[in-house]
């Protein structure tokens, strides 16, 4: 089935996963992957999110942190499905406990290496450098903030030697193509989707480094506030900041997804452009230039989306 892309816009989204590439639109998702004998598989459902059994979970500031949680139960569906069937195994259906699960576990990791470890990390770099700074002064989150993107870099930078996240990456391109494509009003045809770059302003490579900035302005802002425990040990204040860290990051997340929100709706501004210049950089790390048949395989996961998309709204 052809889709016209001049058909009613929505906003849709995506991830790659292996061998393929996750489309979501705001009632449905689709999951095309290349299996090993070539056929391209695709797995489709209408989506029905919280938001809407409750309209206040679409409120601005509200909405992102919701968006996040229901793109890692979808990033982890289709991870599942992808995965089996690059092995040529039955699909294997990922109950709702091992989702849940696997959604806390991804959460306690990427808990630990972006919250916990840099925090840790900014009190020894102060330290051995001779500046004795608490968290209640900017500096420590300035440094935080860099220990984090040196992090993330580093972590991108160390998977893609593997060759299955190389193949990944460049399906991360794929879908940033092919969602252009739709974006300009074009067909949804490799030849179309081919020239366009693999750079995107709401990709979640840039969503992290706004989010990290954001944090270093909230915390910097915040944390001259937060009364200290001179009578207990340092230990205590440290625990206690990344308790606040961790309380906020949702509210933080959401106040970034606005921001990418408005700035990839603003291109056409030349500030806008240069604002959103460092979070397209960093894409360089986690995008590579797709191959015809990966960009057929993001398409195809795109048009059905849509598709059935429009079969939920009545379209």
């Amino acid at each position: 089935m052809m889709f016209n892309s001049r058909q009613r816009y929505v906003h849709v989204g995506g991830q790659a996963v292996i061998e393929g590439v996750m489309m979501r639109a705001p009632k449905s998702v689709a999951i095309a992957v290349r299996r090993p004998n070539g056929e391209i598989l695709i797995k489709e459902d209408q989506w029905r999110s919280l938001s809407d059994r409750w309209r206040f979970l679409r409120w601005p500031f509200v909405r992102g942190g919701l968006i996040i949680v229901e793109a890692m139960i979808n990033g982890m569906q289709a991870l599942t499905f992808s995965a089996n069937q690059a092995l040529e195994e039955e699909e294997e259906a990922l109950g709702s406990r091992a989702l849940l699960a696997t959604v806390i576990a991804a959460l306690a990791a990427g808990i630990a290496l972006f919250v916990v470890l840099p925090h840790v990390l900014s009190g020894a770099v102060l330290h051995l450098f001779g500046a004795r700074l608490g968290v209640e002064h900017s500096v420590f989150h300035v440094v935080d903030g860099a220990i984090k993107i040196i992090i993330f870099l580093t972590y991108v930078r160390l998977i893609s030697l593997f060759k299955e996240i190389r193949r990944i990456f460049e399906y991360h391109g794929a879908e940033h193509k092919s969602v252009y494509a739709y974006e300009s009003g074009q067909s949804l045809t490799v030849e179309n989707a081919r020239k366009f770059s693999t750079l995107h302003p709401r990709c979640g490579t840039a969503f992290i480094l706004v989010v990290i900035v954001f944090s270093i302005l909230f915390f910097s802002a915040a944390f001259p506030f937060v009364p200290k425990f001179d009578a207990f040990p340092g230990v205590v204040n440290h625990t206690i900041a990344i308790g606040m860290k961790i309380l906020f990051m949702f509210p933080i997340a959401g106040l970034a997804y606005e921001m990418i929100k408005f700035s990839s709706s603003k291109m056409d501004h030349a500030l806008i452009r240069l604002a959103v210049l460092p979070g397209m950089w960093m894409q360089k790390f986690t995008t590579r230039e797709p191959t015809d048949e990966q960009l057929e395989v993001a398409l195809a996961a795109l048009r059905r989306a849509l598709h059935i998309n429009a079969q939920a709204e009545g379209a």
